[in-house]
């Protein structure tokens, strides 16, 4: 059985056909990313994906359950680019602001683990503007996580860092996956921060997209900056940006 099964999805604004006859199925705890040409649905289909957005096609199934139910049961926590931290809480407030909107005082950890974590241990008083762009992109995974949700939906949350930011994120969220164990969705543009983070790969065409490829990443876990240099991480990297060009 499937943790995530898409089924024919399909999805328009207006006369805008976005989204053609997606299907897909993603195994529990398994980190996938998604690349595909700018502009083809990426970020409309982990919308549907989640809920945020209803599809004009097709059937999600979580846990062999209704999306309403997933829903409900508050299976998915997101991360965005944009942190979207609000300037008048502290860091702690924030990331327990999901518990006090659906108030629930029961989180998997309490928020001050989630700061050890997400390596913000002696900043939970600070406020937003005394954060760096990463900190605050490690408060956002953090206020996602905060209700234990299954699934984690992360839409290009490392593309506005600098080179270095963002390569070290990928490193503290690879550590994330590996202790908490949720099952990853993650957009990105970047061919090689796929090949880094996943299991798979998934391809999407140009829009409307349907899924051109879906490619297993067969390096080691844990991963390190190490597999950057090794030949089967260049040999990805190369297969899929050639896969790109003739979607």
């Amino acid at each position: 059985m499937s943790f995530i099964d898409v089924q024919n999805i399909k999805h328009s604004f207006n006369s805008l056909n976005v989204l053609n006859d997606i299907s897909l199925r993603i195994k529990e705890g398994e980190f996938v990313s998604v690349i595909g040409p700018s502009g083809c649905g990426k970020t409309t289909l982990l919308k549907i994906l989640g809920g945020l957005l209803p599809p004009s096609h097709g059937n999600i199934t979580i846990k062999d359950s209704s999306l309403d139910i997933a829903i409900k049961r508050r299976d998915f926590g997101f991360v965005f680019q944009n942190p979207v931290l609000l300037p008048w809480r502290t860091v702690l407030q924030n990331i327990e602001l999901p518990l006090e909107i659906i108030g629930d005082q029961t989180p998997f950890a309490e928020s001050e683990k989630l700061l050890e974590l997400l390596g913000l241990k002696g900043f939970g008083k600070y406020y937003p503007k005394a954060l760096s762009g990463g900190m605050k992109q490690r408060v956002a995974i953090a206020r996602a996580l905060v209700f234990n949700p299954d699934i984690l939906l992360m839409d290009e949350p490392f593309g506005a860092l600098d080179e270095l930011t963002r390569e070290r994120l990928n490193l503290e969220l690879l550590k994330i996956w590996e202790q908490t164990h949720k099952t990853i969705i993650f957009i990105t543009h970047s061919i090689s921060e796929a090949v880094f983070l996943s299991n798979r790969v998934i391809v999407l065409s140009e829009r409307p997209a349907k899924i051109d490829e879906i490619k297993e990443i067969d390096l080691p876990f844990p991963r390190t900056i190490a597999v950057k240099q090794s030949k089967e991480y260049f040999q990805y990297i190369t297969w899929l940006r050639n896969k790109l060009k003739k979607s």
